[in-house]
C-alpha cells in the first residue's frame, strides 16, 4: 500500500531541496528524501544558533574547547564541518594534530595541545585530541605503558585546571557499530575523492576492534568526571549524529538564546 503523505511532507518534497535531492541522489526514495529535507531544515536552524553562540563567545570573551573523539570513520570530521560551516573562521580553529614528531615526543604530552587552546572570544574544535593517548596510541603501540599510565593519571587534573581557568570544555564521543565502520571504510576506499583518507591505522581498525573497546571503556571509567563528562553520541546514522552534536554544544554552553546573529563588531 502506498504511504499517504501529509500536506507538510508534500511541501517538503516539492521544495527546491526536496526536488534536487530526489533527482540527483542515487538509491533514494520519497521517504528518504523527506527525511533528508527535514534534516537539512533542522540543520539550518541549528547552524543559526551556532552563529548566536559564536557571537556571544566573542563579545563576552569566553573560551570554548570542543573535543570530538570516536573510532575511525565515526563521522567526527563531518559533524565538525556542519557545526562550523557558517561561522566566522577568524574566530575559531579546527585542530587535527598528527602523531607527535621527535621533538614533540620529548615534551610534556599536553604541551602541543596547550599551544592550540583558544584565546578569549574564540572556539577550538579538536578532531581527535589528547585522548589519542588514552585509546589510539596504546592500541597501536605508539606509546609505552608508562607513558599511557602517566597520561591517565594527569588528564583529569589537566582538564580541571582548564575549567577552573574559565574554559568551557565539552567532550563528545561518536559511537558506531563494527559493521557500520566496515561499511564506511569500503565506501571510502571505493571513492576517488575520499580514498586518501584511508590510512594504515584504518586498515587495522577492524582487526583491533576489541582492543579499541578495552581502552575506550577504561577511558570512560577514568575520565568521565563531574567537571568534564563524556557526551556519547550514537553515530550509526550520520545525519542524526551531526544534529545531535550541535544540539549538545548549544545545550551545554549557557549562551543567550536571544543573542544577535548579525554581529556589528566583525573586524577584517
Amino acid at each position: 500500500m502506498t504511504q499517504k503523505l501529509s500536506n507538510k511532507e508534500i511541501k517538503l518534497l516539492a521544495s527546491r531541496k526536496g526536488l534536487v535531492n530526489l533527482i540527483s541522489r542515487r538509491n533514494t526514495s520519497i521517504v528518504k528524501t523527506i527525511k533528508y529535507v527535514k534534516y537539512e531544515f533542522e540543520l539550518k536552524k541549528l547552524q543559526s544558533e551556532m552563529i548566536k553562540l559564536q557571537n556571544w563567545v566573542y563579545d563576552n570573551k569566553k573560551k570554548v574547547i570542543l573535543i570530538f573523539e570516536g573510532r575511525d570513520a565515526a563521522g567526527k570530521g563531518g559533524a565538525i564541518r556542519r557545526a562550523v560551516e557558517h561561522l566566522n573562521p577568524r574566530r575559531l580553529k579546527v585542530v587535527a594534530l598528527p602523531r607527535p614528531n621527535k621533538s614533540e615526543s620529548s615534551q610534556w604530552y599536553f604541551q602541543r595541545y596547550i599551544e592550540k587552546l583558544p584565546k578569549q572570544g574564540r572556539m577550538v574544535f579538536f578532531d581527535r585530541s589528547w585522548y589519542n593517548r588514552a585509546v589510539l596510541e596504546p592500541v597501536n603501540k605508539f606509546c609505552t605503558d608508562n607513558e599511557y599510565e602517566t597520561f591517565m593519571s594527569q588528564v583529569n587534573d589537566f582538564e580541571k585546571m582548564l575549567v577552573d581557568s574559565g574554559f568551557y570544555l565539552l567532550k563528545f564521543y561518536f559511537s558506531i557499530d563494527k559493521d557500520v565502520q566496515e561499511k564506511r571504510f569500503n565506501e571510502i576506499k571505493n571513492s576517488p575523492i575520499k580514498r586518501w583518507k584511508y590510512t594504515k591505522i584504518d586498515k587495522k581498525a577492524q582487526r583491533l576492534w576489541e582492543e579499541y573497546t578495552y581502552y575506550k571503556d577504561i577511558m570512560f571509567e577514568k575520565t568521565n568526571t563531574k567537571n568534564c563528562p563524556w557526551h556519547i553520541i550514537k553515530a550509526n546514522k550520520k545525519i542524526y549524529a551531526r544534529t545531535t552534536a550541535i544540539k549538545m554544544i548549544l545545550d551545554n554552553i549557557p549562551y543567550d538564546k536571544n543573542y544577535k546573529i548579525v554581529n556589528k563588531k566583525i573586524k577584517f
